[in-house]
């Protein structure tokens, strides 16, 4: 009779990588849509949330079957933000990180003066980012984990000339995310910011002259290496406007205004 020897039982098949639940409000257009379609192709479940509900489906259409939910949404509709958080939960099956990236700047005159388009930008910048950011604190402070990223902008480092409301709005973001990160990081929560320059998407398509201008998919790349590092807390968007805003902060406001930047 012939004997085989035993065989080593076989090592267990090593578990798949749990793919990662965001959430992106803003979604439909720019940065956000975006980040959603390199999201979706790298095999994240993404719950895309935008007001305008064509572009949502077709953004997610286009990326892989499955891989993104819309659900329409207007930011100015704060009070719609806790039941709708809990369906994007149960639709994805939980949630690792929220992106904040929804915003508007329409083209102010130089001689306008005009509360409409100024409150618009407040709402849907700042007070639509709170909100939002706010309730997925409260979530993630309870499970002790989770990224918070908000996309403000360069324009919040200086008070410019030409729209003074959207400097303001994103400069309030900036502070908010910054002072969110102070609260959130005992709890285990990461609050990123991220501040991009200028970006070719359809807010800036009216913009005369962009500087140092780069396309939203490469603003997307760096937004999710950044919050996937352990590098930035706040990061410049190319990184070349750090120094370049280093300097702007520094010029003495007599100087500052009389500048056309």
């Amino acid at each position: 009779m012939s004997s085989s020897a035993p065989q080593a039982p076989s090592s267990p098949e090593p578990a798949p990588e749990p793919r990662e639940r965001v959430l992106v409000v803003g979604a439909s257009s720019g940065i956000g849509a975006a980040l959603v379609r390199q999201l979706a192709g790298e095999g994240c479940r993404v719950a895309a949330v935008a007001r305008r509900t064509e572009l949502l489906e077709e953004l997610a259409g286009s990326c892989p079957a499955g891989a993104v939910l819309p659900f329409t949404h207007d930011v100015t509709a704060a009070g719609e933000v806790p039941e709708l958080l809990e369906q994007v939960r149960a639709a994805l099956g939980g949630l690792d990180t929220l992106v904040y990236v929804a915003g508007v700047m329409p083209l102010v005159g130089a001689q306008e003066y005009d509360h409409g388009p100024d409150r618009r930008m407040v709402q849907v910048n700042l007070l639509g980012g709170m909100a939002w950011c706010a309730e997925v604190a409260r979530l993630f402070v309870s499970e002790r984990r989770g990224t918070i990223v908000g996309i403000s902008s360069v324009a919040g480092d200086r008070g410019r000339r030409m729209n003074p409301a959207y400097h303001a709005s994103k400069a309030g973001f900036t502070t908010y995310l910054e002072s969110l990160r102070n609260r959130l990081e005992v709890h285990g929560v990461r609050v990123v910011t991220i501040k991009p320059g200028m970006v070719e998407t359809p807010m800036t398509a009216e913009v005369d002259k962009l500087v140092l201008p780069i396309t939203a998919e490469q603003a997307a790349r760096a937004t999710i290496r950044t919050w996937r590092g352990s590098l930035w807390s706040t990061r410049y968007v190319p990184l070349v406007w750090w120094p370049i805003m280093r300097v702007i902060q520094a010029l003495p406001s007599r100087l500052f205004r009389h500048l056309e930047i």
